[in-house]
């Protein structure tokens, strides 16, 4: 078990690896303490059957760089293979503004294939490698040195068992012709809008009961400063204060300091200091902000008038066409996808894509009134009208 901690190393290693149609790629990260994820281990390995070719790279070592790496990233000669890849990516994209290019998710090709739904990589290990994993590290504080002979063993299994995986699922892919799916999916894993959260968006991800503007304009401040609060400090947000302090806030509109130590929800080290001082200010702005700048939610799916029949004969459907596809119906339109379309939208995923070609096509005809559902035997057949 190869651990490589210069950065000459990586580079040899990167070198060789672009003699390869792909490589396979895992990270171990920490992310309770901070806001961005710390990288602690890269895994890497190349095409073969047996562990010779697979490394485990450690940026924590002192004077590593990891430019190597993000050079065979570049490399658009060279696949590079991740299993639900979206952390991982978030990780480089973050640190360099980087993403491997050209980019398999094998947790996406799995669902394309018929795996189901956010398949994990224990479960393809035991249907496709017919392996099993040593599951005893997988709750390891992965920056602590040295690491053990079983935590290595744990990291390298994540990518020695993915090249089988993968090799199959590409093979899959091309003999279904879905590879295009699978492409079309990965270009939002792709996209920096995926990964940048801008702070005067970030009350969007709140929860609340009420769509009051004036209560949202609240709800956007304090988000707002939390969200610049924690970045530019690194620490996770909910150090600064949870959501449902959030909302107490933006309920209560504590005025001033005396107001904020009424607070039920608020950890004790918002109540004093720069966090404190911030939550004031927020909630200032929010109060006094103007009735045309006001938060408007989108509320449109909310007044949808749904044909209940229509939304059912939906569900009927989906569940035929994806039965037949092999692909989870959540991937193609989850059940609010579905009303919306029985209410007459039509800018939702499953209208859209592959997803069209798969259910989206004959969905809008059974919306038109174009085919009717049959049952025969234990299949679903559609009826042209």
């Amino acid at each position: 078990m190869k651990t490589i901690t210069t950065t000459a190393e990586l580079a040899a290693y990167c070198e060789e690896a672009r003699k390869h149609p792909y490589v396979t790629v895992d990270t171990e990260f920490l992310r309770e303490r901070t806001y961005y994820s710390k990288l602690c281990l890269v895994q890497l390995a190349m095409p073969g059957t047996t562990d010779d070719n697979a490394v485990l790279v450690d940026p924590l070592a002192d004077g590593i760089s990891v430019a190597p790496l993000l050079e065979l990233f570049k490399d658009t000669n060279v696949v590079k293979v991740f299993h639900a890849a979206r952390q991982d990516l978030e990780i480089f994209f973050v640190e360099a503004g980087v993403f491997p290019e050209p980019l398999f998710d094998t947790q996406v090709a799995a669902m394309v294939c018929g795996f189901g739904e956010q398949v994990g990589y224990e479960t393809l290990v035991r249907k496709i490698a017919k392996q099993s994993l040593d599951k005893t590290s997988r709750f390891t504080d992965w920056s602590r040195r040295p690491l053990t002979d079983a935590q290595k063993k744990y990291a390298l299994a994540d990518v020695t068992h993915l090249r089988m995986i993968y090799e199959y699922l590409s093979t899959e892919l091309e003999k279904t012709g879905r590879d295009a799916w699978v492409r079309e999916e990965l270009r939002i894993l792709t996209n920096p809008d995926t990964y940048i959260i801008q702070p005067e968006d970030a009350w969007k991800r709140v929860k609340t009961r009420t769509t009051s503007g004036k209560f949202l304009a609240v709800v956007r401040e304090l988000a707002k400063f939390r969200e610049g609060y924690a970045q530019q400090r690194n620490i996770p947000r909910s150090r600064v204060f949870k959501d449902d302090a959030l909302v107490e806030l933006a309920s209560t509109k504590p005025g001033n300091m005396q107001d904020l130590g009424r607070s039920r929800l608020l950890l004790r080290e918002a109540r004093k200091g720069d966090i404190a001082e911030g939550i004031l200010a927020a909630v200032k702005a929010g109060v006094n902000c103007p009735a045309d700048q006001l938060p408007k939610p989108d509320t449109s799916r909310d007044k949808l008038q749904v044909n209940p029949a229509l939304a059912d004969l939906l569900r009927v459907l989906l569940k035929a066409k994806t039965e037949d596809a092999g692909v989870a119906s959540r991937l193609i339109a989850p059940a609010a996808d579905l009303d919306a379309i029985a209410a007459g939208v039509r800018d939702v995923p499953a209208l859209q894509g592959w997803r069209k070609e798969v259910f989206g096509n004959d969905a809008l005809r059974l919306c038109n009134g174009e085919v009717a559902l049959a049952a025969k035997g234990k299949s679903i057949k559609l009826i042209s009208l």
